[in-house]
């Protein structure tokens, strides 16, 4: 194997363990369909410029790791804050900024955080969102 083909096959097989991962990209309506199928939501408004937002994504990538219910009880939709920051689902939601965590079942918001990377707090978080899931 030569070096261009092993770096290539490194690459992707480090990818390949998140990329089952991924949460879905939000599209105007996606929310209230998961919401009214009965799903538990967890929204992660974020931005590709925040490094808050990147410090949030690798602890929810961890923990998910740790527990596989999360990944199977929860529909994850992560919120582009640079093109739906100004959308209906922000102002209902009440969103203040980007770096937000917030967990809904059907008509309730389970929780939020605002520009939080604590581990503990995102961890209570996706519990509650998941107690939620499975009542």
């Amino acid at each position: 194997m030569n070096r261009r083909s092993f770096i290539a096959l490194a690459a992707a097989s480090t990818a390949l363990p998140f990329a089952a991962q991924a949460a879905t990209n939000y599209t105007p309506g996606l929310v209230a369909k998961h919401l009214a199928a009965g799903d538990t939501v967890f929204l992660d408004f974020k931005a590709s410029w925040c490094t808050t937002c990147r410090a949030q994504e690798r602890v929810i990538a961890r923990l998910k790791d740790n527990n596989g219910a999360y990944e199977k009880n929860i529909v994850f939709i992560d919120v582009d804050w640079d093109q739906y920051g100004r959308s209906d689902l922000v102002r209902d939601l009440k969103i203040p900024r980007r770096s937000t965590l917030v967990a809904l079942k059907g008509d309730a918001e389970l929780g939020r955080i605002v520009a939080d990377t604590n581990r503990k707090k995102i961890k209570a978080l996706m519990d509650q969102a998941l107690a939620a899931a499975s009542a």
